[in-house]
């Protein structure tokens, strides 16, 4: 994707050869900064506060962190070290783990003069994979954008409500709820797209809307608990939205909030669909309410907030009573029975098991 102008993937390759850059998305939407991420320890350190996230890009950034830990250390006993402390960083995503065992997978049969090497190459390749998953996923969700965009009068835009981000920022390339988006718009389509804040992150906010404006994707931002209303009022043609894990019988797992706008879509029949690359459907776990860890963070993000002040400088300030207590639960399962479909780079298949492995018969 383009920022003025210029194309950029979320993560890549220093000139040393061996640090990769990011965007420092704690930073956004108010600067636009590069970080340079050297040594595993930094790696882990942006995915933990969150520098880095959305869980494709996590999973590559974490695959150059494990290439990182070989450069100091060859052995195969700090490769599994490493690999364990790379994925305790955030345990609800599934495509991190998936990058480490792929790295771990491409270098054990390596020399130990070889393993670093072999490393960097399978975290390129991961890149790239994802960057061709997403541009895949967009052409499959471009479809149901396309027959709603022909039942509409004419003039009418398609409108979609998404939550969290799910965009370019988020994964290498494309995006995934939001790839769809974008090919509609490069295609000439006319589509609107309403962003939930995301509270207490506001992912939305601070991600989506910006990267939408950046590509000159019409969008509005609404309150998070403003999608139940639009879509009384008939305002919303189609939820699109990301996700962390998917289980086998097509449980999902996303930004806490998003089991609420299910059960609005369903109750308004309104598509609720959810977009996903192949590393974020997990096999290994069935029922997502009993099984998919919840990431529990600190409750400051729920009693502090953080903006900028007409001055320009940007200030984080309490907005709950001195003593609150806050839980932040950071994601929550949305049963598949509330999902119309899930969206993979294979195409579009019913949550369940016999849908997935329809797709995906080598991991059923």
């Amino acid at each position: 994707m383009k920022i003025n102008g210029k194309p950029f993937r979320s993560v890549w390759l220093d000139a040393d050869g061996h640090s990769i850059r990011i965007f420092d998305q704690t930073k956004l939407p108010w600067a636009v900064e590069e970080l340079v991420l050297s040594d595993e320890e930094q790696v882990a350190h942006a995915i933990r506060s969150m520098q880095v996230r959305g869980a494709p890009l996590i999973g590559a950034v974490g695959a150059y962190g494990l290439a990182m830990a070989l450069r100091r250390d060859p052995s195969i006993e700090n490769l599994e070290r490493m690999a364990a402390m790379l994925n305790e960083t955030r345990p609800t995503a599934v495509n991190l783990k998936w990058a480490l065992d792929r790295i771990c997978a491409a270098v054990r049969n390596h020399p130990p003069e070889r393993r670093a090497e072999a490393a960097y190459a399978e975290a390129a390749a991961i890149c790239d994979d994802d960057v061709e998953t997403n541009r895949r996923i967009g052409q499959h969700g471009l479809e149901l954008l396309q027959e709603i965009a022909a039942r509409k009068p004419a003039g009418e835009p398609v409108r979609v409500l998404t939550h969290c981000n799910a965009g370019w920022i988020a994964t290498v390339d494309f995006g995934t709820a939001l790839s769809p988006i974008y090919q509609a718009h490069d295609l000439g389509l006319d589509v609107h797209v309403w962003v939930d804040e995301t509270r207490p992150r506001n992912q939305g906010a601070a991600l989506t809307a910006w990267e939408l404006g950046a590509h000159g994707v019409p969008h509005t931002l609404v309150a998070d608990n403003a999608g139940g209303h639009l879509m009384q009022r008939g305002l919303v043609d189609i939820v699109l939205v990301g996700t962390d894990r998917v289980t086998r019988q097509g449980d999902v797992a996303n930004k806490i909030g998003t089991y609420l706008k299910a059960l609005a879509a369903r109750d308004n029949d309104v598509p609720f669909w959810v977009a996903l690359p192949h590393s974020t459907l997990d096999m290994s776990v069935r029922d997502g309410m009993a099984e998919i860890p919840i990431e529990e963070r600190s409750g400051t993000e729920v009693t502090d907030a953080t903006g900028r002040l007409p001055d320009g400088s940007v200030v984080t300030v309490r907005v709950a009573a001195e003593g609150t207590p806050a839980a932040n639960p950071a994601f929550d399962v949305t049963p598949a029975r509330l999902v119309t479909g899930l969206i993979t780079e294979r195409g579009r298949c019913d949550a369940s098991e016999a849908g997935l492995a329809a797709l995906y018969p080598e991991k059923a």
